[in-house]
């Protein structure tokens, strides 16, 4: 059989945008507030309505006429008459005259001929409606009519994530439904004779599938809708029947069989029955990626080494399903940093007092170093880093 051409030892940005194009262009729906959460508008916001919709009070005090409290202090209170009160839901109706105030509390509608706002905490309430204050209202606690926005304001632009606040900004605006990009469906699947269920005995040389755990909460993270295949093991028949099982999805998600080993089967399966985009990228950890497709499904295999699958996912899978760019900050180098040959590489830090130093260990099977550094410091070819230099530095929580 002739394989196809397919391309090899690619950069990292050659493989960030061939992974975000087999996505396709993410479909739009519409859900209530409370089913937003985590996800991605599909078109950008206006507001319907002002917010506030009226001018307002800002704290409880009294509204009253600026001119007729400048005078007021401690030591000489000036005296008002109370006429009414305004609170939120039930607006003071009449209108503040010279020498008048009016009860407010916070959130209620300023009334007409008030312009000012004095803090109970500065008031002495008398007999027969009197109001001692005992310093000038403030103008600064009136909240003009639209001191948030106004009807057709921009509110929040697409594919921004809908996070708790931004749900309230959009309610707030006036949308009793928000339109949200259709969750991507990605079938996540883990490989290899040594993979093991968790919990069940291992024999010398096997591991607990990590892998698929690790990858699923990402997945989760993205706001991905994950369908688990489970574990497959090192067999080409095996195999193709959990990629036919995985029809319907916009993403299948693989860990293991694709590097240079003799019984890296998922390699071979692409490559001799399905389809390869690309394989091995220039990349330190997770060099051996491959993607490709079966039976028009995109297939993404990651490494088996639990570190070069999740950092992996991190540079690659994380930015097409979101839409963001990698969540870098520039960091002074505690320690030396050293280059890759020809790969970018991302080795994993620590930080200390705003600097980052290189953790211990960096073999790709330790897996704890990603739960331990928590950032991954990039170092380009040929970039020899010394301390104290500034670098850039992926974050990952």
């Amino acid at each position: 059989m002739v394989m196809k051409p397919f391309a090899q030892f690619i950069s990292l940005a050659e493989a960030q945008s061939a992974v975000q194009q087999v996505l396709p262009v993410p479909e739009r729906e519409w859900v209530a507030p409370e089913q937003a959460y985590g996800r991605r508008l599909a078109e950008s916001l206006a507001a319907r309505t002002a917010h506030p919709s009226a001018t307002e009070s800002a704290l409880d005090g009294i509204a009253a006429r600026l001119e007729d409290t400048r005078m007021a202090s401690e030591q000489s209170p000036v005296t008002l008459r109370g006429v009414g009160e305004s609170r939120a839901g039930e607006a003071y109706s009449g209108e503040v005259g010279p020498g008048e105030c009016v009860r407010i509390y916070t959130g209620a509608p300023l009334p007409s001929g008030a312009d000012a706002i004095c803090p109970v905490e500065r008031l002495e309430f008398g007999a027969e409606g009197e109001v001692r204050l005992l310093a000038p209202a403030r103008r600064e606690d009136v909240r003009p009519l639209g001191d948030d926005f106004v009807a057709g304001d921009e509110l929040l632009p697409a594919g921004v994530r809908l996070t708790p606040a931004r749900v309230a900004l959009a309610v707030a605006g006036g949308h009793a439904a928000l339109p949200v990009r259709r969750r991507w469906r990605v079938v996540l699947l883990s490989t290899g004779d040594e993979v093991r269920a968790p919990g069940t005995p291992l024999n010398p040389g096997e591991v607990y599938d990590s892998n698929r755990y690790g990858l699923r909460g990402l997945l989760h993270e993205c706001g991905a809708e994950v369908l688990d295949l489970g574990h497959a093991p090192d067999s080409v028949n095996d195999l193709a029947a959990r990629l036919d099982a995985a029809g319907g999805a916009d993403l299948l998600l693989t860990s293991g069989g694709v590097s240079m080993g003799r019984y890296d089967f998922m390699r071979d399966l692409l490559m001799e029955r399905g389809e390869v985009t690309f394989w091995k990228v220039r990349l330190k950890p997770g060099g051996p990626t491959l993607l490709g497709r079966w039976n028009g499904l995109s297939v993404l295999g990651l490494p088996g080494n639990p570190v070069s699958s999740l950092v992996v996912f991190e540079l690659l899978v994380r930015p097409a399903l979101t839409g963001e760019e990698l969540r870098t900050v520039r960091l002074r180098a505690a320690a030396p940093f050293a280059a890759a040959g020809d790969k970018v590489a991302f080795w994993r830090g620590e930080l200390r007092g705003g600097e980052v130093a290189p953790y211990p260990k960096q073999s790709s099977g330790v897996l704890r170093s990603l739960s331990d550094a928590r950032v991954l410091v990039r170092v380009d070819p040929g970039q020899q880093v010394q301390a104290g230099d500034e670098l850039d530095v992926l974050l990952l929580d």
